[in-house]
């Protein structure tokens, strides 16, 4: 089992207020986040950037495993993720994860490509994340 990490600090109020994001290995350290930059398009971090930072990142690395699996090597392999936030009656949810990918992967045909990448997109932890279960402890200070 591999445990990582990822850490968060808010003060204040949902509008007024601000946040920090870190991660373990440092890559962030208290990042400044808060609602103008999750909500109006205000330059910084927010969470479904990092979702969708982390799902490109995962799926790609998927996909170069899978294709290794099939005896293919790839050149490169370049993918966007796009996160999806929508209103919902009962509240804000991510709704979709749409992935891009681009490859140069010598001797792959389209359809051993296709196939590599539908399994990558269905077996990356993150993508198997997006549909796990949560759990959580939570105490008052």
């Amino acid at each position: 089992m591999i445990n990582k990490s990822g850490s968060a600090n808010w003060k204040g109020g949902l509008k007024d207020g601000t946040g920090t994001v870190s991660t373990e290995s440092g890559v962030l350290d208290a990042e400044n986040y808060g609602f103008a930059k999750r909500f109006e398009g205000a330059p910084g971090t927010n969470p479904e950037e990092l979702i969708a930072a982390a799902h490109a990142s995962c799926f790609s690395m998927a996909l170069s495993m899978v294709l290794g699996e099939g005896g293919f090597t790839a050149d490169d392999i370049s993918t966007k993720a796009v996160v999806t936030l929508d209103k919902k009656d009962d509240g804000f949810a991510v709704t979709k994860s749409h992935l891009t990918v681009t490859a140069s992967v010598p001797g792959a045909t389209a359809a051993d490509f296709i196939k590599a990448a539908d399994t990558a997109k269905a077996n990356c932890p993150i993508s198997k994340l997006l549909n796990a279960e949560i759990t959580m402890d939570a105490k008052l200070a």
